[in-house]
């Protein structure tokens, strides 16, 4: 095991800066990045998904509980599986517990969604502590459609936007490798326009690692922040104040 080098104060606070020069330049990129993703068109969903929640059926309009915005985490949960996917139970263990307040209150719903049937969502869910809404998806095409499941008896196989061909020639063919169907993770986002649902954005494999907290979810929505500094304005009728820290 090695240590960092032991320096003096001085030469400490001079490789700090200039690591914060580089900081800086990586806030700025990610602000335009996610600008730019906010910029991306949508498209209305005009399938009529039905899922199986607590109270009974739901659609997708449902999981927006009236805000104009839906996160769904796509957990990995095979209907054949007694416990859900280790890596997607880790995840949902670091949901903090005022984390869906911060995102009500920028009129943004999450919800989880999985494929088992409900009967085991609930118990695991029990099982693990967990109080954020989680839907089932089984016997139901959203899995396939947002590309989570990968059954190619059901529909062509695709993953992060790339086939398995495509995969092979990346050098990352182990997501699409196995005996199917293929239980994968991934986010997709979503924006409602009365009644009408439109999806704006999905991440998979290591895309998940940007959800480190409601920002960080608010910032893949189409919506954003909602804060005044944002582009493109005009997304949000009565945007919050805060503005980063953009200092030199």
């Amino acid at each position: 095991m090695t240590l960092p080098d032991v320096v003096a104060r001085d030469e400490w606070l001079a490789a700090r800066k200039a690591l914060l020069a580089k900081e800086k330049e990586l806030t700025r990129a990610r602000d335009a990045l996610n600008a730019e993703r906010r910029m991306l068109p949508m498209v209305e969903i005009e399938t009529p998904y039905v899922f199986e929640g607590p109270d009974g059926e739901a659609t997708l309009l449902d999981l927006f509980e009236d805000r104009r915005q839906l996160i769904v985490v796509h957990f990995m949960f095979d209907p054949g599986w007694e416990d859900g996917c280790p890596s997607c139970t880790a995840g949902a263990d670091e949901m903090a517990p005022g984390l869906l307040a911060h995102l009500h209150a920028r009129e943004t719903s999450l919800a989880y969604v999985a494929r088992a049937p409900l009967a085991k969502i609930e118990r695991y869910k029990a099982r693990r502590g967990w109080t954020f809404p989680w839907y089932s998806s089984y016997g139901s095409a959203f899995n396939y459609d947002f590309h989570v499941t990968l059954d190619e008896s059901v529909a062509p196989v695709e993953y992060n936007y790339r086939t398995p061909e495509e995969h092979r020639a990346a050098g990352t063919s182990y997501y699409v490798e196995g005996d199917q169907p293929l239980e994968l993770p991934g986010q997709s986002h979503f924006l409602r326009d009365g009644d009408r649902v439109f999806h704006t954005y999905s991440t998979f494999g290591r895309g998940g690692e940007m959800t480190g907290g409601s920002y960080y979810f608010l910032d893949l929505t189409a919506l954003g922040r909602q804060e005044e500094w944002e582009e493109p304005k005009g997304r949000a009728a009565d945007p919050h104040g805060a503005t980063p820290d953009f200092a030199a």
